[in-house]
């Protein structure tokens, strides 16, 4: 991994903040707050939000872009309507992508930006995210299990990273038409394109989810399987295989193994032992992950399956799904 140094640049590129959100009231302005004063411009762009988003954000010092509501909403297209706002920008300045649920660490910017100054080929940068509240529930703590990824050189970043202005724009920004997954399809048409992708060792963002029901967590799951078929669709040709291994895995253990089971049970009682297939894989995955994780691991592919076969069922029938929201309002 390349070590992060510090170079003496005469005229570091001005580092400028994008944030999105819709409702995320005291954890939008924590999110603000922790940006204001660090970037040269603070955007926040609303996403019709009716709890005084708008105006906490403006007298905060931020920049407001509010969303034209009738055009379907995507957090890709809350993203490019932030990085259209920079059109006075040059292509060497650089974005830094924050969540409004997130609040952003004080040295992370000096961190990844001078990381960036000293490795010319990488256009995106990202840190540790962890969630915020761990203890308030398990469905925070996968989120917070699930936020832990590897260091080095990574396929693909979060919603929140710290960006190279000039390649975003080459690329016509992020996919708009995704309601998820739009980050990581990013960074394939990035890397595609010759850059790369890091992952710091370095604190970067507190993300506070706020999921405390299961249907909460059932729909984030679902939301997941729905994105990975459509990136499967996108970029699942070699040598990519974009999420195709996932969305097989939604299928075959949410769907096809489920239906196989149930029609075995019809011509003999002895096939249910066959279930005994899920606790195996329950236990198997148990020896590299937590045991709540890999009980949620096996439990999700259930509602992913079904965010898979709503995102083909839609493309037969011509449609576009809108967003699948899963968060209680700030």
């Amino acid at each position: 991994m390349p070590e992060i140094t510090r170079k003496q640049h005469p005229t570091p590129p001005p580092i400028n903040a994008v944030v999105i959100g819709r409702n995320e009231g005291e954890r939008l302005k924590n999110c603000l707050k922790s940006l204001a004063g660090q970037v040269h411009r603070l955007i926040y762009v609303d996403s019709g939000s009716s709890d005084g988003s708008v105006a906490a954000a403006r007298a905060i010092g931020a920049e407001v872009v509010e969303l034209d509501l009738t055009v379907p909403f995507t957090a890709a297209r809350a993203r490019n309507a932030g990085l259209a706002a920079l059109n006075d920008q040059s292509d060497t300045s650089l974005v830094q992508f924050v969540d409004g649920d997130c609040t952003v660490d004080a040295l992370w910017l000096e961190t990844s930006s001078a990381f960036l100054a000293d490795h010319d080929d990488v256009a995106v940068v990202c840190g540790r995210r962890r969630e915020q509240h761990p203890e308030v529930s398990v469905y925070n703590r996968l989120c917070d299990q699930e936020w832990d990824t590897p260091i080095g050189e990574a396929l693909a970043c979060g919603g929140d990273a710290l960006m190279r202005v000039g390649p975003l724009r080459q690329l016509g920004g992020y996919r708009e038409s995704l309601i998820a997954g739009e980050e990581p399809e990013l960074c394939v048409r990035l890397r595609q394109n010759g850059w790369r992708i890091w992952r710091l060792d370095a604190e970067m963002t507190r993300h506070d989810a706020q999921i405390t029901r299961f249907e909460q967590w059932a729909k984030r799951a679902r939301r997941a399987g729905h994105a990975f078929a459509e990136g499967a669709a996108l970029h699942g040709a070699p040598p990519e295989r974009h999420w195709v291994r996932e969305t097989r895995r939604a299928l075959l253990w949410g769907l096809a193994l489920p239906a196989s089971l149930l029609s075995s049970v019809m011509i003999s009682p002895w096939a249910l032992l066959a279930l005994a297939i899920y606790p195996l894989q329950f236990l198997r995955l148990s020896r590299a992950m937590p045991l709540e994780q890999a009980f949620f691991t096996v439990l999700g592919k259930f509602p992913e399956s079904v965010g898979v076969l709503e995102y083909h069922w839609n493309r037969l029938r011509g449609r576009s799904r809108r967003i699948i929201e899963y968060k209680s309002a700030g």
